[in-house]
């Protein structure tokens, strides 16, 4: 006998509900047939038609064909009485089961078989014979395919009834009979490869003496598809395999024809221009792609190259393809895409305690100036913060995730601590991470320059004052991310450093530095259980505390600090009780992150930090905060609730200080 196996359909076992089965069943016993009635009489030919008996509607039906399932006599010994009540009213509920496979199956076999079984689907639920026959018949059949597909080719399954103690119970009796293995495996045609034959005989993974499992040949067949191109064979034809099965010896043998091709380098990336849709030309996509002429092909890299094009979110749809080259050595990949809306209105809403409350609406055209040049118009407005600006934002800049971001701001904010009504100029190109490549070292560098009008008190008699500052900075970070999920992380740890030399000019010029560290670690503690903790270290070096401008000082306190204190509002204060900012700050943050059920979980946390004058950040007198937090995790994220209380509050401090915002806390 030969079977084909599908690519697609062999993980089924070619489709097991096509295997039936005569699989031998008892008979129900019928009451004897009536003697038959004589015929009725026929009209003579061209004669005046017979008029036919009246038919009595008393007269009894003519019996029912033989059911599959032996019907359990309910007038027995042992019969359960509700099981003489339903089927009396034509009905009964029931149960199955399945004897004689344990020893002989997989998990994914009894996982398949519940969730295609008939029987499984309506167990419970009332029947009647005719039904319960159907259903038993439909589910011998599946389970014998399956069975086959695990390589028991000599499989048989019965059915019967069990009336059990108080509900009747379907049995599939199964007979797997012996496990066919093969007795030989032919790949023809590898030996084209060279000296990439062994790892594509390997990749393919099926061996003489292994068992005959359709699941195990299409998942070798797949990873040889998948093995062949990665290793250089863009044109490679894998055939189907052929299975011949010899029933007497219980073995099969399996051959299969590749036909490699030539191996081949990489050439130029051409865009078909028939339609004139293209989103991005052929010299965009090629500093998107990983791949460079000359280099060995990989299918792996058209795939990457796919995502990158896709996280775009310029295209709707993506086309890559390799096609022959003019050299023969070469193979030129084909992009096709097509655009996708490029315009895009976002919302935001948030709250914290000393924040207030704050909506931000954004609209964005992402392809305003092709290439992926987007326009960003963004404004705030909020209890204490009202901002309008507008962003010039380039993805992908001479490089794969490389961000060019020009940005001009005028904002207002309202502090505790201070008010600043400033414009700013900003610039930066940055190395970036997202949810699809998530990246393990990322960078960016900046300018920035700002003029801010401040309105803060004297520390020594707490009298209101007035100053403007001009301030020019370059930022620089560097960040390393060790984690496992960038949004929702559950293990490994992240690292980041941040230098910003700054000049200011306040009546005079002189210059300084902030630099900030932190840190954070991710571990999973039991099952829906992970611990969480952070320390933030900063420090100003170079210039005094009054000569810095109030919102270039470093604060601490609120939802991204720490918790149960009001924004900005720890560390030393004027004599209006009102927070002054600092040189430097120490912060650690510790919680545990449990998921309770559905998308639902909770969050206990505790903070702790201070401000300090001196330049190097100390840990004495830290305020503490503690509370407890809700989160729903979506489909875009954790949604976060936190709500905390200072264990040590100042005067002036809340009793209770809620936080709501999207994303983890750290």
């Amino acid at each position: 006998m030969t079977l084909s196996l599908g690519q697609r359909g062999a993980a089924y076992g070619a489709a097991a509900v096509l295997l039936v089965l005569a699989c031998p069943m008892a008979r129900a016993q019928q009451p004897a047939a009536p003697a038959p009635e004589p015929p009725a009489p026929q009209p003579p030919v061209n004669g005046p038609p017979v008029k036919e008996p009246p038919l009595d509607p008393q007269s009894p039906l003519a019996p029912l064909p033989g059911l599959g399932v032996d019907w359990p006599d309910l007038g027995a010994p042992g019969t359960a009485a509700p099981a003489k009540a339903q089927a009396a009213s034509g009905d009964t509920r029931y149960s199955f089961r399945i004897d004689g496979i344990d020893a002989v199956t997989s998990p994914l076999l009894h996982q398949r078989f519940e969730q295609l079984s008939t029987l499984k689907t309506n167990e419970g639920q009332p029947a009647n014979a005719a039904q319960l026959d159907r259903r038993a018949r439909e589910d011998a059949a599946l389970l014998t395919g399956l069975l086959r597909a695990e390589g028991y080719y000599d499989a048989s399954v019965a059915t019967r009834i069990d009336p059990g103690s108080g509900r009747l119970q379907v049995v599939l009796d199964a007979a797997p009979g012996a496990l066919y293995t093969f007795g030989g495996v032919q790949v023809t045609g590898l030996d084209a490869t060279g000296d990439k034959a062994a790892a594509l005989r390997a990749a393919f993974g099926v061996k003489t003496g292994d068992p005959v499992n359709a699941d195990t040949i299409a998942g070798g067949e797949a990873k040889l598809r998948t093995t062949i191109g990665h290793r250089g064979f863009p044109f490679a034809v894998v055939g189907e395999p052929e299975i011949v099965v010899d029933h007497a010896a219980h073995t099969a043998t399996l051959a299969m024809t590749v036909a490699p091709g030539t191996a081949r380098r990489f050439g130029t990336i051409i865009v078909p221009t028939t339609k004139g849709k293209h989103v991005f030309s052929a010299h965009h996509i090629a500093e998107i792609a990983r791949f460079t002429p000359g280099k060995p092909f990989d299918d792996v890299a058209l795939a990457d190259l796919r995502r990158a094009l896709i996280q775009t979110s310029l295209v709707s749809s993506v086309t890559i393809k390799p096609v022959p080259a003019s050299d023969p050595d070469l193979v030129d990949i084909l992009v096709a895409t097509e655009p996708a809306p490029p315009r895009t209105i976002a919302g935001e809403l948030g709250y914290g305690t000393g924040e207030g409350a704050r909506a931000e609406v954004s609209w964005t055209h992402r392809n305003l100036f092709p290439p992926e040049g987007a326009l960003i118009l963004r404004g705030v407005l909020g209890t204490q913060e009202q901002l309008a600006g507008a962003t010039y934002r380039r993805n992908n800049f001479h490089g794969r995730d490389r961000v060019l971001t020009i940005q001009a701001t005028a904002s207002n904010l309202k502090r505790t601590a201070y008010e600043a009504k400033s414009v700013s100029l900003t610039s930066s190109l940055e190395r970036q991470t997202n949810i699809f490549f998530q990246k393990k070292w990322t960078w960016s560098v900046g300018t920035e320059l700002t003029a801010s009008d401040e309105r803060d008190v004297i520390l020594s008699t707490g009298a209101p004052r007035r100053q403007t500052y001009f301030i020019g900075a370059l930022p620089t970070t560097l960040s390393y991310d060790g984690s496992d999920d960038l949004l929702n992380p559950t293990r490994g740890f992240r690292l980041a450093g941040r230098f910003s030399p700054e000049v200011s000019l306040e009546k005079n010029v002189f210059g300084y530095a902030r630099i900030q560290f932190d840190a954070s670690a991710y571990k999973r503690a039991a099952k829906g259980v992970v611990v969480a903790g952070r320390i933030r270290l900063g420090t100003i070096a170079g210039a005094p505390r009054d000569a810095i401008a109030p919102s270039r000082r470093f604060y601490s306190g609120g939802g991204a600090s720490v918790r149960g204190y009001g924004y900005q509002d720890i560390g030393p204060r004027d004599p209006n009780n009102d927070p002054i900012g600092g040189r430097s700050l120490s912060e650690f943050s510790l919680e545990a992150r449990i998921k309770t059920f559905g998308a639902f979980g909770v969050v206990p946390f505790f903070d702790g930090g201070n401000i300090y004058t001196t330049p190097l950040p100390k840990f004495s007198g830290f305020r503490y905060g503690a509370g407890l937090g809700v989160r729903y995790y979506s489909n875009f994220g954790p949604i976060r609730i936190d709500v905390g209380t200072p264990v040590n509050p100042q005067k002036g401090d809340p009793r209770v200080a809620v936080y709501v915002s999207l994303g983890q806390a750290f």
